[in-house]
């Protein structure tokens, strides 16, 4: 298994060249194909009185903004991948976690990235939990600095979930080019059963030809996101493999959670698959 297309998305004033080099890294790493996509939406205004005429006026600016952002994105693109014919672009005007979610149809894996800067008026960012939720696809979240991924190791976040076990399977071929692979679960209830179920993960990844180990920590999974990260740092990983909110998002989002928590971890690169 292996990624043939990787899609990579822009945020519309964020600086799209290290974006555009770490994607492209990544396809040739893989031997894939390369889509960058970028999409923005214009805020709704809402008329008041009989100022509609000026209400479409300011939108239909918004429009053009947009467009010629665009336009300059792709220009940058087309700079940084040099015009391969296995780089090829998307942009589109809507909301863009909406729109990438439905264009990750043409994707083996999405990398999107914590969004910076500000588009003023239009709304241009993409939520990555959502995205999560509706891509179908494994999400790529990297880190920050963009540091090239590292696979001397990676962790794997598990826990006995369907979403955990499909993320287990969407970065195989990350799981399968890295020298090692840790796979971490965090039971303080039931730390037999956690035992149990790491070995099986271990002995499966292991008949694909994946070098891996597993460790079991009892702690609360209020303390999973930090645990993965300091054995991320203790490891020299900087990318760790999860299942992305395996309890509904609201939930995570009012009382907090592992995906919650492991994506304010800008320093490491982060894997998720629902």
């Amino acid at each position: 298994m292996t990624f043939k297309t990787i899609m990579v998305q822009l945020d519309l004033e964020s600086p799209a060249a290290p974006r555009i080099e770490f994607g492209w890294d990544l396809a040739r790493r893989f031997e894939a194909d390369m889509i960058a996509f970028a999409a923005a939406e214009s805020n709704l205004i809402v008329p008041v009185g009989n100022d509609g005429i000026a209400a479409a006026e300011v939108m239909r600016q918004q429009v053009e903004e947009i467009e010629a952002r665009l336009k300059k994105l792709e220009k940058e693109f087309q700079t940084v991948t040099n015009g391969n014919s296995r780089a090829s672009w998307r942009g589109d005007i809507g909301d863009p976690t909406r729109l990438l979610a439905l264009n990750a149809r043409a994707a083996d894996l999405i990398v999107a990235g914590a969004p910076g800067g500000s588009l003023g008026p239009s709304r241009g960012f993409v939520d990555a939990g959502a995205l999560i939720l509706s891509a179908g696809r494994p999400v790529l979240v990297h880190s920050d600095n963009l540091a090239p991924i590292r696979l001397e190791c990676v962790v794997v976040g598990w826990k006995d979930t369907r979403e955990a076990r499909r993320a287990v399977v969407d970065a195989m071929p990350f799981l399968t080019q890295a020298q090692h692979v840790l796979v971490a679960a965090v039971d303080d209830i039931d730390p037999k059963g956690a035992r149990e179920s790491v070995a099986d993960v271990v002995r499966f990844l292991m008949k694909h030809g994946v070098k891996a180990r597993s460790e079991v920590m009892a702690l609360g999974s209020s303390q999973a996101a930090d645990a993965l990260g300091t054995m991320a740092a203790e490891t020299g990983a900087n990318l760790v493999v999860a299942g992305g909110y395996g309890h509904s998002r609201l939930r995570e989002w009012a009382f907090g959670g592992v995906t919650r928590s492991l994506l304010s971890e800008t320093g490491l690169h982060r894997l998720f698959s629902n």
